[in-house]
């Protein structure tokens, strides 16, 4: 048989899924964004099985009206999305299992296994101001690395629930030395990563030879592109995140990068089962851009396999 006619393999420990956030949705509560109906109505049609839960109070905290709502569109939750600063040391403790206590119980009862925890932003995510500083000091990587093996440790032991700590940029784990300095320094046994190919490659990385170096710590993906040409510019200038994602900078896939095909591959290769969450920050965008764009990239993941 010729090689270019051979069927494309399936992806078969991949399990596929969208977000909120594919559908212009970073807030709670905003009226910029689709309401939350609308958004389990056609992240289903888009064909789609799996969703995150989104920010806490989007979708509605009633665990039994939440799976209700799900079961009848045939959706189910793969996981619930926390911030946290554990940087800060254990003043900051307390307000932070306070909030992981809402998502993680809600996660739970709606029958998702994972939390993923992305660092507080260095900037304010509505004004782009500089609130930190963008390097942590060595106190500060303690703090980060024991208080996030602390998370994983309670939130396993009081929900069931494993953690992926989602490298994001303008965030302190972000670049591939922060990536490496984080999972040298965080005990495999309790904490992993999600990898999010478009935030990874927006900071400079390579996805599939994180996971080759480091797929044993790789517990969730988030798969993104990023468009090369808009990268640029916001390196350049200097861009918030932001305003970058208002720019267009993240992209439908494949026109962006990196390609997925080989991340899919890689990812695969780990021979262990891993959800593959769709995410391409568009926030804010028109209620009608999502769906067109959730149906081509479902196809386009479908030819790849998963």
């Amino acid at each position: 048989m010729d090689a270019a006619a051979s069927p494309t393999p399936a992806l078969d420990r991949i399990r596929v899924g969208s977000a909120p956030d594919s559908w212009g949705v970073w807030f709670a509560d905003d009226p910029a964004q689709v309401p939350w109906r609308r958004f389990l109505d056609e992240v289903a049609e888009a064909g789609y099985a799996w969703i995150e839960l989104g920010p806490y109070g989007y979708l509605p905290t009633d665990p039994a009206r939440l799976r209700e709502e799900t079961a009848r569109r045939g959706l189910s939750v793969s996981a619930g999305t926390v911030f946290s600063a554990l940087h800060r040391g254990p003043a900051v403790w307390d307000e932070t299992w306070e909030q992981v206590s809402r998502v993680a119980s809600l996660a739970r009862d709606t029958g998702a296994r994972h939390l993923v925890v992305i660092p507080s932003f260095w900037r304010d995510d509505k004004t782009a101001e500089i609130v930190e500083s963008p390097e942590l000091t060595a106190e500060q990587w303690h703090h980060l690395a024991v208080g996030t093996e602390r998370l994983a440790r309670e939130v396993r032991d009081a929900y069931g629930l494993t953690i992926a700590v989602h490298p994001h940029a303008d965030t302190h784990i972000d670049t591939e030395a922060h990536v490496e300095r984080f999972l040298d320094a965080t005990d495999p046994s309790l904490v992993n990563l999600c990898l999010d190919t478009g935030h990874y490659a927006y900071c400079g990385g390579d996805s599939v030879e994180l996971i080759k170096t480091y797929g044993e710590r790789i517990g969730y993906l988030h798969l993104k592109q990023v468009d090369p040409a808009v990268l640029a510019g916001v390196v350049e200038q200097g861009t918030p995140f932001g305003p970058a994602v208002r720019q267009g900078v993240m992209c439908e896939p494949p026109t962006g990068v990196p390609a997925l095909e080989p991340v899919l591959a890689a990812a695969q290769g780990l021979g262990v089962d891993l959800f593959a969450i769709v995410e391409q920050d568009m926030y804010p965008c028109p209620p009608d851009q999502p769906l067109p764009i959730a149906r081509r990239t479902r196809a386009f993941l479908r030819s790849c396999g998963a």
